[in-house]
C-alpha cells in the first residue's frame, strides 16, 4: 500500500487511490468541480491543483494516483496562487446571477470563490451566453451558468444508462447539453440537479420557491416504491417544499427516483383534511364524532364475519399493527395487506425479501429475471444492476423472462413466460449454462410473475430454480423478490394476510360483491376495483382523495407520510423509520391514532396510547422490527405450489412509473412528465 506524506502528515492509501483521496486522508480539504466518487474522473476543472515535491508545476490530484514516497503540499504559496488562477478564470464568463439563482445558498462555486477567489476581476470583456437546452419537465437549464465540469455527461452515461449528455464544439465554444434536442428520458434525472456544482442546471417544479436557509429538514424514508430510499423532507412552516437523496450506501447510495423527488406536489392536492359522511348518497363534511357514530351503527351487532380490511401500498407499520389488532378484536379474520392479490404467504420470510439484499448486487456475476420492469418498478435497484455490469466490464450476465425492456446495459432476452421459465429450469435454456457456471448467481422475480391466478406456481419454479443452480449456498442467498409497494413487506412481517377461514383481496371484493362481507375498510387502499364495494359500507382512512374515497360510505382523514412518525420494511426486509416533516392538514390525524380512538368508540379499546406501545407491539409481533437499519438473514425453507402455469406472458406490475399510487397521481410534475414520456405508448394508453 502506498505511503505518501500531505502537509508533513504521512498517511497509507489503498492501491489505485488518488492524491486527492490520500490528501482527505490525511484530513485536507481539497477544493473540486468535476471531481464526484460515483463518477469516473475527468479533470476538467483543475480546482484541486497540488504541489508535488520534483514536479515541475502542479499536479490536479483528482487524476495523479498516489505513489510511494509522494510528497504532497495543499497550502503552499504555489498552490494558493494555483487556485486563485483557476477561480478567475472560471468566473470570467459566470454571471452575476447569485441573487437569482435557485443554487443560491447552496452552491459549490459561491463557496469556493469566497475561499479561493479574489474580490474583483482584472476582465473587462463581454461574457459569453449560450442559449438554454430543453430537458423535460424536470430540469430547467441556464447553460450560461456552466462551467463544463461535466458532471451530468458522465452522470447519464455512466449511471442512468441514458448517454443524452455531451460537449459539443471546442475551446470558448464549448457547450454542454445533449446532442441532438431532446429531454432526458431517465427514471434518475433529478440527480442531475444535485450533481451541478454551480446554478446551470436546477430543478423545474421548484424553481423560484424557496431559498435553502428558510427550510426545515428532516429525514424520512421514501414510500414512493419498495425500495425504501433514505431522504430529506425540506419543509417551510406547513408545506413541503423538496425531498432530496440522504446517503446510504446500502440502499440507494446518493440518488433517488424522479417520482420520490418529484411526485411531493400531489400532496397539495385533493387532500382529505376532514372526515366525511355518506348522506342520501352524498358526502358531506362531518365531525370526528359524527364519522364514528356511523361506523358505530353501522358495525354493531355486525358478525366479524361479515367485515373486512384491505391495507394500501404507503401504509406505514404503526397503522397496519393498529388495524389487524382491531380486526382480530371484532372477530374477523378477512384482512389482506396484498392489494393486486400477488400469492406469497407469510410461512417463510425469504419467500417475500430480497435476500440478496441491494448492495449485496455488487457481489453477483449472473442475474435473472422474472416478470419485472425494474426502470419501472425499483429505478435505484436497476441501476445497482448496471453499476455491477460496469464493474465486471460486461461479466456481469443478465437475463430477462417477460416483457421487453431496456434495462440501460447488456442483457439477454429469453422470452415471454413461463414456458421460457420452465425450459431454464429443465436445463434446455442456454443461460442455464450461465447459471450453473455463476459463483454467486441471483434471480429476481417482480409482482408481474406473482400478482397472478399461477403465482404460486410461479413461484415454486422459482424456487426451484434457485436450488438447482445453486443460488443460496452457505452466507449467499440468490433468491430476490421485487415488491413495488412500500408497505408490503413490513405487512407481511406483521401478518396482515387472512387468517384461519379468511379471504384474500380478490375474494373480499367478490364476497362484498354478492353482499356477504357487509362492511370494508380500507385502509388507503385505492388499487382495487371499488365496484364490487357498491352493496358495502365502506370505511375509507387515508390522504388523498383518490378512488377509495369516492366509493367511502365514511371518510377518516390521516396524515401523509411527510406528517407523521412511521416505519416502512424495505423489499430487502430492512425495517426504517421516517420522521413527520411538518403536521397533518386540517383535521387530518395519524392513521394508528384514528384506529386507536374508533376502537374505543366500538368498546374494543386498543391496548396502547402512544407510539411507543404500538412499537412494543409490533415487535410483540415479529422480533424483526426491534433491529432498525439492517437486514436479516431469512431461513431457506419450502415455498409454493407447484403446479401447471398459463402459457400468457408476464407483465409488469407498473405500467406508468409517473403514476403508481393516489399521491403521485395528483402531481402536476408527475402529469407533466406522463405527457412527456408516456403518453402515446404503449405504456401509456394502458395506464
Amino acid at each position: 500500500m502506498p505511503k505518501l506524506t500531505v502537509d508533513g502528515i504521512e498517511v497509507e492509501v489503498a492501491p489505485g487511490a488518488t492524491v486527492l483521496q490520500a490528501c482527505e486522508e490525511a484530513g485536507k480539504e481539497i477544493p473540486r468541480f468535476c471531481y464526484h466518487e460515483r463518477l469516473s474522473i475527468a479533470g476538467n476543472c483543475r480546482m484541486c491543483l497540488v504541489e508535488m515535491e520534483r514536479a515541475p508545476k502542479p499536479v490536479a490530484s483528482c487524476a495523479m494516483p498516489a505513489a510511494d514516497g509522494m510528497v504532497i503540499k495543499t497550502d503552499s504559496d504555489l498552490v494558493k496562487k494555483a487556485r486563485n488562477g483557476v477561480m478567475e478564470f472560471l468566473l470570467i464568463n459566470h454571471p452575476l446571477d447569485c441573487p437569482i439563482c435557485d443554487q443560491g445558498g447552496e452552491c459549490d462555486l459561491q463557496d469556493q470563490a469566497m475561499a479561493y477567489g479574489f474580490d474583483s476581476s482584472r476582465y473587462d470583456e463581454v461574457k459569453r451566453s449560450v442559449k438554454d437546452k430543453e430537458l423535460g419537465p424536470i430540469v430547467k437549464t441556464i447553460m450560461t451558468r456552466c462551467i463544463h465540469c461535466t458532471r451530468c455527461v458522465r452522470f447519464s452515461e455512466e449511471v442512468a444508462g441514458v448517454p443524452t449528455m455531451g460537449a459539443v464544439y471546442r475551446g470558448e465554444e464549448t457547450e454542454v447539453g445533449p446532442y441532438i434536442e431532446a429531454s432526458i428520458n431517465s427514471e434518475l434525472s433529478g440527480n442531475l440537479v444535485d450533481l451541478c456544482p454551480v446554478g446551470a442546471l436546477t430543478s423545474k417544479p421548484y424553481a423560484f420557491t424557496a431559498r435553502s436557509w428558510e427550510l426545515k429538514k428532516t429525514d424520512s424514508i421514501d414510500v414512493m416504491d419498495a425500495v425504501g430510499s433514505n431522504i430529506r423532507i425540506d419543509a417551510r412552516g406547513p408545506e413541503v417544499m423538496r425531498v432530496l437523496p440522504r446517503l446510504n450506501e446500502d440502499v440507494n447510495e446518493e440518488w433517488i427516483s424522479d417520482k420520490t423527488r418529484y411526485a411531493i406536489d400531489g400532496l397539495k392536492r385533493q387532500r382529505l383534511d376532514r372526515p366525511y359522511v355518506r348522506v342520501d348518497g352524498k358526502l358531506k363534511a362531518a365531525s370526528w364524532d359524527e364519522a364514528f357514530a356511523a361506523i358505530q351503527a353501522k358495525l354493531s351487532g355486525l358478525s366479524g364475519k361479515k367485515i373486512a380490511a384491505i391495507v394500501g401500498d404507503t401504509v406505514d407499520c404503526e397503522s397496519m399493527t393498529a388495524l389487524k389488532d382491531l380486526m382480530g378484536k371484532l372477530g374477523s379474520p378477512h384482512i389482506d395487506c396484498r392489494q393486486d392479490g400477488a400469492k406469497i404467504g407469510t410461512e417463510a420470510r425469504g419467500s417475500y425479501i430480497f435476500n440478496t439484499t441491494i448492495a449485496g448486487i455488487e457481489e453477483a456475476d449472473a442475474c435473472l429475471i422474472i416478470g419485472a420492469n425494474l426502470r419501472k418498478e425499483a429505478p435505484i435497484i436497476n441501476s445497482r444492476l448496471r453499476k455491477r455490469w460496469k464493474q465486471t466490464a460486461g461479466a456481469f450476465k443478465v437475463a430477462m423472462i417477460g416483457e421487453s425492456w431496456d434495462p440501460t446495459f447488456k442483457h439477454d432476452y429469453l422470452g415471454a413466460g413461463p414456458e421460457t421459465l420452465k425450459d431454464v429450469l429443465d436445463g434446455k435454456n442456454a443461460f442455464a449454462k450461465v447459471l450453473e457456471a455463476a459463483q454467486k448467481p441471483m434471480i429476481i422475480i417482480g409482482m408481474g410473475g406473482l400478482a397472478r391466478e399461477d403465482g404460486d406456481a410461479v413461484l415454486a419454479t422459482a424456487r426451484a430454480i434457485a436450488d438447482k443452480f445453486g443460488m443460496v449456498v452457505g452466507e449467499w442467498n440468490g433468491f430476490n423478490v421485487l415488491h413495488s409497494a412500500a408497505a408490503r413487506v413490513g405487512g407481511l412481517d406483521l401478518g396482515l394476510v387472512p387468517g384461519k377461514g379468511g379471504l384474500a383481496t380478490q375474494e373480499i371484493l367478490d364476497a362484498a360483491a354478492k353482499g356477504k362481507i357487509e362492511a370494508v375498510y380500507l385502509l388507503a387502499a385505492d388499487e382495487i376495483d371499488m365496484s364490487k364495494l357498491e352493496k358495502a359500507f365502506v370505511i375509507y382512512q387515508g390522504c388523498m382523495g383518490d378512488a377509495g374515497a369516492q366509493a367511502a360510505d365514511v371518510i377518516l382523514p390521516g396524515a401523509a407520510y411527510t406528517e407523521k412518525n412511521g416505519t416502512y420494511v424495505n423489499t430487502e426486509g430492512r425495517v426504517q423509520q421516517g420522521w413527520r416533516a411538518v403536521f397533518p392538514v386540517g383535521e387530518a390525524k395519524e392513521d394508528w391514532a384514528i384506529l386507536r380512538a374508533l376502537s374505543a368508540v366500538l368498546g374494543q379499546t386498543l391496548p396502547y396510547d402512544t407510539l411507543d406501545d404500538v412499537r412494543t407491539r409490533m415487535i410483540a409481533i415479529n422480533d424483526v422490527f426491534a433491529g432498525l437499519n439492517v437486514t436479516r438473514k431469512a431461513e431457506w425453507s419450502d415455498f409454493g405450489v407447484a403446479g401447471d402455469m398459463k402459457p400468457e406472458g408476464f407483465v409488469s406490475a407498473v405500467r406508468n412509473f409517473y403514476m403508481t399510487d393516489p399521491i403521485s397521481r395528483a402531481s402536476v410534475t408527475m402529469a407533466k412528465c406522463t405527457e412527456a414520456f408516456v403518453s402515446g405508448t404503449a405504456e401509456g394508453k394502458v395506464a
